[in-house]
Formats: C-alpha cells, structure tokens, sequence
C-alpha cells in the first residue's frame, strides 16, 4: 500500500479564518490541533477540517501546501468550496 501525504484546511469556528497545512498522518494531526497543541492554531479552537487533498509524493504535497498558501491558492480554495462557505 503506498504512503500518502495530505494537504489541508482548518476553518476556526472562532474567527473563520483559514489555516493551511501538511502532513503524512491527518487524523493525528487534526487531533493535535483539536487539543492545542500546535501553536499557530491553539488559540483559533474549535477548528472544523473543510478540505483536504492527498499526493503520493512528499515533494508534490509541499508544494501544493504552498501554492495553496499563496493569493492564487487561496482563491482556488474560495471556488471550490464556494456551496460550503455560503451555506
């Protein structure tokens, strides 16, 4: 079974902003963010995971975090999940 690496994003249910991440094992990283352990979303809590793709290799998953990050990424993001974010 091939290893994958996920790319994905975290609405605060506090302030609505987004946060973008990566990493080769989301539930555990979705869980560290839900207990606060990561200091760039711990004081954001609750978080609600809106998004998240996953890739084979590392490098494209890094890459895509990045381009996600960006104006254009996050305008992407917008598109995509335009019916969520509308309600």
């Amino acid at each position: 079974m091939k290893k994958f690496y996920y790319i994905y994003v975290l609405q605060s249910v506090k302030d609505k902003n987004f946060y973008t991440g990566f990493s080769e094992d989301l539930k555990s990283r979705f869980e560290q963010h839900m207990k606060g352990l990561v200091e760039s979303t711990k004081d954001r809590r609750p978080l609600k995971l809106i998004y998240s793709e996953a890739c084979l290799s590392k490098t494209d998953a890094l890459h895509r975090e990045k381009y996600l990050k960006t104006f254009h990424g996050k305008q992407f993001l917008r598109n995509r999940l335009k019916s969520y974010l509308t309600g």
